[in-house]
């Protein structure tokens, strides 16, 4: 009788667990949709040239 209530309360566990995790997922994945990406800004993070790009040999 104790196993089977400890085998039980274990399943129960894993499916909350689960159950959890697959909520975080798509609460992450709603604020991924929601944010609209856009460009850097400018001259943030990248490089401007000043000059003609080099050419391969």
């Amino acid at each position: 009788m104790e196993t089977a209530v400890t085998v039980a309360v274990i399943l129960f566990l894993i499916i909350a667990g689960m159950f959890l995790i697959h909520r975080l997922n798509m609460q992450h994945a709603e604020r991924i949709r929601a944010f609209r990406y856009s460009d850097a800004l400018r001259g943030v993070g990248r490089r401007t040239r000043k000059g003609p790009r080099a050419r391969r040999p």
